[in-house]
């Protein structure tokens, strides 16, 4: 039953849920009705370019996606996370193609980032044989410099994988609705008690979309699954407060601060947002440790992008490094 909800789910990303915002049907269609739209649409819309480059999937391509990528998001097998890189591009593909898909879109470019990430920390940890080089004589140069050894700074042994994301994060452009959006955020989270810096998350949580989506229910600029939105005073139905920017980032400090409040410091409050405070809770019991390092080769994959991610994110953006980063006030 998960698989096929998440089947469905990531059929919508492909376009197949085209067929649900015209119908509006009584009974929810099947799964096979919605394949066979989706794959109805791509050949009537598809630019010749794009048939050229890539196939309509088949079911079984699609549900073995499907299942997978959540399996690989939620386990803790980072190698395993790092080998979906084709495949999330094709379908990152399919959802820029179709119109009205782009907020699906950004939640899958976030996913990719994590892929991407998970395979250059594979690459670089990877067992490398040295190349069998004559010996030489003390007068003699090595014919190439390797250059300074570089320095690993301290916030790496409390958050694991953050040298990685401040060198991907430096390199990446500032997201357009920035200058808009961030003033905004920043207010909503001083006025709750927290650091304004820490709005930057919204940034690892959406691209700064206050409307994007992901298959498992989340949304807004802070991705609030309905739960957890309802939980903190927002409306998910009619309208779905979770695209208001000034309310759902309220909604997300107050949740942020309470988080704070119960495991001490600001890494294990971000793994707890992502991962939920109930696993969190479970491993620091498991390992007696209440260290985010000491827990983090048994988060999910997602989470142990995620923390760093997001660290790195406020270093560059707001000139903050992890251990700067003030505690809630009253």
């Amino acid at each position: 039953m998960i698989a096929s909800r998440l089947f469905f789910r990531l059929l919508v990303l492909a376009g197949g849920f085209g067929f649900l915002s015209v119908a509006r049907a009584a009974e929810e269609p099947s799964l096979d009705q919605l394949f066979e739209k989706g794959k109805e649409l791509f050949e009537q819309y598809a630019p010749a370019e794009i048939k050229e480059q890539y196939e309509f999937p088949s079911r079984e391509q699609w549900d073995g996606f499907a299942t997978r990528l959540q399996t690989a998001l939620e386990s803790n097998n980072v190698a395993e996370l790092a080998t979906y890189e084709t495949e999330a591009r094709t379908a990152l593909t399919a959802l820029r193609f179709f119109p009205g898909y782009e907020d699906y879109a950004d939640w899958l470019q976030e996913r990719i980032d994590y892929i991407e990430a998970a395979k250059e920390l594979e690459q670089t940890t990877a067992p490398v044989t040295p190349p069998v080089t004559p010996p030489v004589t003390p007068k003699q140069k090595s014919p190439r410099s390797i250059g300074p050894v570089p320095v690993v700074k301290a916030a790496e042994t409390q958050i694991p994988n953050y040298n990685l994301w401040l060198e991907r994060m430096r390199a990446r452009p500032l997201p357009s609705r920035a200058g808009s959006l961030m003033p905004k955020l920043r207010a909503a989270f001083v006025a709750e008690g927290l650091p304004g810096e820490l709005a930057w998350i919204a940034e690892a949580e959406s691209t700064l979309n206050p409307a994007a989506r992901s298959p498992a229910g989340a949304k807004g600029l802070f991705q609030l699954m309905p739960e957890t939105a309802k939980a903190l005073g927002l409306s998910v139905f009619l309208p779905d407060e979770r695209g208001h920017v000034e309310k759902s980032a309220q909604a997300a400090a107050r949740y942020l601060k309470t988080l704070h409040g119960k495991f001490g410091d600001w890494p294990l409050a971000l793994a707890a947002y992502n991962a939920g405070e109930g696993r969190v809770r479970r491993l620091m019991k498991a390992s007696g440790s209440d260290s985010f390092a000491k827990i983090a080769p048994s988060l999910p994959s997602e989470t142990r992008m995620y923390v760093p991610k997001v660290c790195a994110t406020i270093a560059i953006r707001a000139g903050v490094a992890p251990d700067k980063l003030a505690p809630p006030t009253s």
